[in-house]
């Protein structure tokens, strides 16, 4: 039994303690807590390691450790622990991402040796839903991306990826494979949802994690000469209806503050903000 304050590294044997600990916020969780579900505990399996602090014994809070760095129910005691880990293992995510207040700590604490991050977002509304959306007619255009059309969606998830984030993802170390393959899952689950106009993508929008809590839109786009004409409301409508009959009961997502177009969007489909993470990207 461990009597005082320590990190280590989890083993498939704590799954059930680390999710005892993700279910405690289950939206604001949802990405780590999907790929536990999917993956276990097994660093080769998860993509990176999960990190354990434990208070009188317990197991209290978690850090996932892999392409991003992600807190969880972390305090500042946890936040101090898992910040001394990240120092003395060096930073090998492309972006740290959570709960606004601890991602924030912990942050302040890495940046003197991690920093100066390519981009800080320091407040991204998360937001969900229960309910259909009410007074919006669905796009019945809207429909998933079958096996075979990996080409036609990719243009556009790379656009998308490039807009949002700053850079290509097929501009990675690996020519965007990791990426490619990441779609790839998403359209073989059926998870990956598009309007197509004369043989090109104009709307996307993806279902990412998913639990039997929750599941997180991502990846939303629309082709910027098709913007403002309300393509994104009634295919979101379509998406939202989807998930919340076939995949979770609750449907979230996060956006950065500063994209006006986009809340408004969310908030007419009915979409209320219950939180805020913040994301660093290097």
């Amino acid at each position: 039994m461990l009597t005082s304050p320590t990190t280590r590294v989890l083993e498939p044997a704590d799954l059930d303690a680390a999710l005892e600990v993700l279910d405690r916020e289950p939206v604001a969780n949802a990405f780590v807590t999907a790929r536990v579900l999917d993956a276990g505990l097994d660093p080769a399996r998860l993509g990176g390691q999960m990190w354990g602090w434990y208070r009188r014994g317990r197991l209290a809070s978690l850090c996932y450790a892999g392409a991003n760095l992600v807190p969880v129910c972390a305090g500042p005691d946890a936040v101090r622990a898992f910040a001394e880990r990240a120092l003395l293992h060096g930073r090998q995510c492309s972006s740290i991402v959570g709960p606004a207040e601890p991602t924030a700590a912990l942050w302040s604490q890495l940046r003197p040796c991690w920093g100066p991050a390519r981009e800080l977002r320091p407040r991204q509304p998360l937001m969900a839903t229960r309910e259909r959306p009410a007074g919006i007619v669905p796009d019945p255009l809207v429909r998933p991306v079958l096996r075979n059309e990996m080409d036609l969606v990719l243009p556009a998830a790379v656009a998308m990826f490039t807009e949002e984030v700053g850079v290509s993802p097929l501009a990675a170390a690996d020519g965007g494979l990791a990426y490619q393959a990441r779609l790839a899952d998403t359209i073989g689950r059926g998870h990956c949802f598009v309007r197509v106009e004369d043989g090109r993508v104009v709307f996307k929008a993806e279902i990412g994690a998913v639990t039997p809590a929750v599941c997180q839109l991502q990846g939303v786009w629309t082709a910027p000469d098709r913007r403002g004409r309300g393509l994104a409301t009634s295919g979101l409508a379509t998406v939202v209806r989807y998930a919340l009959a076939h995949t979770a009961p609750v449907v979230s997502l996060y956006v950065n503050d500063f994209n006006a177009p986009a809340l408004a969007v969310y908030r007419r489909l009915g979409f209320r903000e219950i939180g805020a993470l913040m994301s660093v990207l290097f």
